[in-house]
């Protein structure tokens, strides 16, 4: 609302700040929120599955709607977005705390029970102390896994670099028509694959006890189709080939990108249980900052190495991001075992 109503473009910028710094704590806090409601993982992940479906489709949409909204009035854009959310407003302010933490020392004290707010251990305690330490406390652990983590660092770069990729296929061109089919291919695969693990997880197959071929198989499916989306899009931009040909490469992106937000962000929240709010928040922290400047060095960075060989360099970093999923997956029960956060979390 203060957005559509901004007397100018300072006071847009400081709502904007606003809007932004709101909107952002959906993404930090959803993970644990499901980790405190579903203690089942099949459950937990299609539950974020689901939220990383209807997260992924707003932001290619938003830009089709909006410019339509924006030839009446560029305010109509805010007012459009004000009348999207405020049904969901009522069920915000309702919304039970889920924290566990909380909820058992909120319980002991209501019962005088001495002995339920002693905490077991780190994981089970909410921080103490005065409003600022405990802010200091839940502010500085995010940064303090994303330094001390190497779970936490090489999911938030994955994450980010992807993240950015999609926001400078946005000004590549308008892409939203070729990242929904492969979105869609990526949530059956989803689904495919969770249904697949089930059976042996319940048949009680060895593989399927690890902790890692929960999620991290869908990362390593997808992981291969980022670079080819870049080389694809690189190579094909010519006056010679038709328009369509470069546009495809965006299934392929999307195919992989949701694939590896999906299996990434629930890995971080199967590892990181009563911390994974935290965890996601790096991840959300850094793949914000991605996402911001690299569209913005996009005019300067094509221009200068042409649109095969710009593409292509992003290409080469997506392959040296595409063997994370696969060194978790050898090495990850190794890295949760002397992980300080993970075991904590146990």
């Amino acid at each position: 609302m203060a957005c559509a109503l901004a007397p100018n473009f300072p006071a847009l910028l400081i709502f904007r700040f606003f809007c932004g710094l709101g909107g952002s704590a959906p993404n930090a806090v959803l993970g644990g929120l499901f980790s405190d409601i579903y203690e089942d993982p099949h459950q937990r992940g299609l539950a974020m599955s689901w939220f990383m479906f209807a997260t992924t489709f707003p932001p290619l949409l938003g830009p089709i709607i909006s410019g339509f909204i924006s030839t009446i009035t560029w305010r109509w854009s805010f007012w459009a977005g004000l009348l999207i959310a405020a049904p969901g407003f009522p069920l915000l302010i309702t919304m039970p705390e889920t924290y566990v933490p909380v909820l058992r020392a909120k319980h002991g004290k209501s019962h005088g029970e001495k002995g339920a707010t002693e905490p077991k251990d780190l994981a089970q305690t909410p921080p103490e102390g005065s409003f600022f330490a405990q802010m200091s406390v839940v502010l500085s652990r995010p940064f303090l896994m994303f330094i001390h983590e190497p779970i936490v660092f090489c999911c938030s770069m994955y994450l980010a670099l992807v993240y950015a990729i999609l926001y400078l296929y946005f000004q590549a061109y308008p892409i939203v028509f070729q990242i929904l089919p492969g979105s869609v291919l990526a949530f059956l695969a989803f689904f495919l694959y969770s249904s697949h693990h089930s059976k042996a997880l319940k048949a009680g197959l060895a593989w399927a006890q690890s902790e890692e071929y929960r999620r991290l198989p869908l990362a390593c499916i997808g992981a291969p189709t980022i670079p080819i989306a870049l080389f694809w899009l690189g190579w094909s931009s010519k006056l010679s080939i038709h328009p369509v040909m470069p546009m495809m490469s965006g299934v392929f992106f999307g195919f992989g990108y949701l694939l590896i937000f999906i299996a990434l962000i629930n890995y971080l929240t199967d590892a990181y249980k009563q911390f994974s709010a935290s965890a996601a928040a790096a991840a959300s922290t850094s793949r914000s900052i991605f996402a911001v400047f690299l569209p913005m060095a996009t005019n300067s960075m094509y221009g200068t190495l042409g649109i095969n060989w710009a593409s292509s360099l992003l290409g080469f970093f997506s392959i040296g991001m595409a063997i994370i999923p696969f060194v978790f997956i050898k090495k990850g029960a190794w890295i949760r075992a002397n992980s300080r956060f993970a075991q904590m979390a146990q």
